[in-house]
């Protein structure tokens, strides 16, 4: 079986292969970033309710383009749109779920949490600044690691990804010359590297390359065994991603005071914080043409704030506080109706 074992089996499980798609089935489209999840939580619904949930993993930035075309129920981007963009594109957006991103490392000799790397260090890697395993600035923050003279080949996306825009806005704090020269969005001008599509596609591309370095959602790494390195964080602290530093880094956020719940967690303060944590976003609208559609599609993501939390912890996401799940789903009452002026989902 391939290396890249995880979108091979989830693809299987969350788009229902085996069997032919019901007519209830939820329709989604957007980030790769959550698939993992999203996959694990609609096979278990699907055995409970036996509605199914078909989901493309396109990357954000498609996912945000079909639910403005009205393609698809809802849309999934770990770029979140800021107030203008959703009042002119007619829509609502929450957060689903937290996790983190996770530069991963195809090193000879070099395991997961041997490597360790700064901010301005890896925005030199991605600028093609530093051109070899090697450089002294890598050696500095490694004093102990024999590290190879490979080159390095550098590994990014190719489609609009909300990925991308976490991790080069995190590139773009702890860097001024990467903020200056490249800056950070859904899709930059990449100045070196490989293209994959999709976190599956980064995953992959940098478990094949000798020397590559990508970035990817964790799941991706983790279940795929692919090395990661960990980082200096904002405190000066060097740490692993794991649940517990994505955990300290989503503590900060302050969901309350967030119009539209445009919410940004990299470069978090504190001791045990992963400086590239990220929350991932569903989108819909707001006076959906199928209210019928959108209302199965919030009783799905309903489900899973209620069901989904020790789910979303076996594969090291963080579910949503209490707190807020009481926000959003305050949210779907206000703030998405039918044609009636009702709200199309009553949470219970």
């Amino acid at each position: 079986m391939s290396k890249f074992l995880l979108g091979a089996v989830l693809a299987a499980t969350f788009v229902g292969a085996t069997a032919p798609a019901l007519a209830a089935d939820i329709s989604g489209a957007g980030a790769t970033f959550p698939y993992p999840i999203y996959a694990k939580w609609a096979d278990s619904y699907k055995t409970q309710t036996g509605n199914g949930l078909n989901y493309q993993s396109i990357g954000s930035g498609g996912g945000i383009k079909q639910i403005i075309a009205n393609t698809v129920t809802f849309g999934a981007s770990d770029k979140p749109l800021k107030v203008e963009e959703l009042e002119k594109n007619g829509l609502v957006q929450w957060p689903q779920v937290m996790g983190g991103i996770v530069p991963v490392i195809n090193v000879e000799g070099v395991a997961s949490d041997q490597l360790v790397l700064d901010g301005p260090t890896l925005a030199k890697i991605f600028l093609g600044e530093i051109k070899a395993w090697n450089d002294p600035a890598i050696a500095k923050l490694n004093p102990k690691l024999k590290l190879s003279e490979a080159p390095i080949a550098v590994v990014h996306r190719s489609d609009g990804s909300g990925t991308t825009f976490n991790f080069t806005d995190y590139l773009a704090k702890v860097s001024a010359d990467w903020k200056s020269k490249v800056g950070s969005d859904a899709a930059v001008e990449w100045p070196v590297g490989l293209a994959a599509k999709g976190n599956e596609g980064v995953a992959n591309t940098v478990a094949n390359t000798k020397g590559a370095i990508g970035y990817v959602e964790y799941a991706y790494a983790k279940q795929n065994k692919i090395p990661f390195a960990d980082l200096v964080n904002k405190a000066g602290k060097t740490v692993a991603p794991a649940i517990a530093t994505f955990q300290a880094a989503a503590a900060n956020a302050d969901w309350v005071h967030a119009p539209g719940f445009y919410q940004i967690l990299t470069d978090q303060p504190g001791e045990k914080s992963w400086p590239i944590t990220a929350a991932t976003f569903i989108l819909v609208h707001k006076q959906p043409s199928d209210a019928v559609a959108v209302a199965e599609a919030v009783k799905f993501f309903d489900w899973a704030f209620k069901s989904g939390a020790k789910e979303a912890e076996a594969l090291d996401y963080i579910p949503m506080p209490d707190n807020v799940v009481g926000l959003i789903r305050k949210s779907w009452a206000t703030d998405i109706k039918g044609a009636d002026g009702k709200p199309v989902y009553a949470a219970k």
